[in-house]
């Protein structure tokens, strides 16, 4: 097992293992506990006709220390190793490191919850977009790919495919503000469907508020037509037959340079491998936790910056 207070001594080392600084885990660590004591509390309450112990009894599991869960949890989220891996770094058998490994997400996703750190999932009142961004004058859009495994189903194939990365995706949309907070982040979606479907299913227009500025890609291509009255801040698109006039390449270069600010956003939550290695977990809502657990990771790190 890895000597935590010895990777705490050293920064650099502490943001590659868990993608955050050591003051970041140690302001982190006493809510984490909080959240596991209770969970502990609840389990008990809710099973104890079936239970012979209370809780704190019985054999001790490899990770003892409340440290040591966090560390375990953050570890892999930002280095995602496999479960070989994880068995020859904490001497554990495969099955009960995939165990911890969902045990300890939910402690970790409750605990962002608790920080104010998550970003929300749906929007479906004009308010609630003012409680995501309660002081943005514009916001930024975007889409971001993930790679997966390539599913064994035929419907899956297909479903999955992307043709834009000529690979098996999935796809979630990010809306943020110039501070590069994610205050959205849709539910993950096929790589294969289009960025415009899937934020008027999730975050739809109609609930944003037209005097706020709103900066997207080609990928939401027929969002002015549709909602007229918003202000966007699009490219425009090069017509087949001709080229752009010069003013035009120049006003493109300038909505790239402000639409850039979005692609740093992304690049934040991307720095854990889990939302960038080709994803292999299985189990039904993995991808979803891979893609929900960095972003309020990223935002509590801007929280404590």
């Amino acid at each position: 097992m890895m000597n935590i207070n010895k990777v705490l001594s050293n920064k650099r080392l502490t943001l590659a293992l868990i993608g955050l600084t050591p003051h970041e885990f140690v302001a982190l660590l006493p809510l984490f506990e909080r959240v596991w004591q209770d969970k502990r509390q609840y389990d008990y309450r809710k099973n104890r006709k079936n239970m012979v112990r209370k809780p704190g009894g019985g054999r001790k599991g490899f990770l003892r220390e409340i440290q040591d869960k966090l560390f375990f949890i953050l570890f892999y989220y930002k280095c995602y190793p496999t479960y070989d891996v994880l068995t020859f770094f904490y001497g554990f058998d495969r099955a009960n490191g995939f165990r911890r490994q969902e045990q300890l997400t939910e402690i970790l996703e409750k605990t962002l919850g608790k920080k104010m750190a998550l970003p929300e999932r749906r929007l479906r009142k004009i308010e609630e977009f003012f409680e995501m961004f309660p002081e943005a004058r514009e916001v930024f859009i975007d889409g971001t790919e993930r790679p997966i495994q390539r599913p064994k189903d035929s419907k899956q194939q297909k479903d999955k495919y992307s043709g834009k990365k000529k690979r098996h995706t999935v796809k979630n949309i990010i809306i943020t503000d110039k501070n590069k907070r994610i205050g959205f982040l849709s539910k993950t979606e096929s790589g294969r469907r289009h960025d415009f479907d899937i934020l008027k299913e999730h975050a739809p227009p109609k609930y944003m508020p037209t005097n706020i500025k709103q900066h997207m890609d080609l990928g939401f291509k027929g969002y002015h037509a549709q909602f007229p009255c918003h202000k966007i801040s699009m490219p425009e698109r090069k017509p087949r037959t001709r080229e752009l006039c010069k003013t035009k390449i120049q006003q493109n270069k300038k909505k790239s340079g402000w639409r850039v600010l979005v692609e740093h956003t992304i690049r934040g939550p991307k720095r854990f491998r889990i939302a960038t290695d080709v994803f292999r977990n299985k189990a039904k809502g993995s991808d979803d936790k891979a893609m929900l657990i960095p972003c309020g990771l990223w935002n509590y790190h801007l929280q404590m910056s």
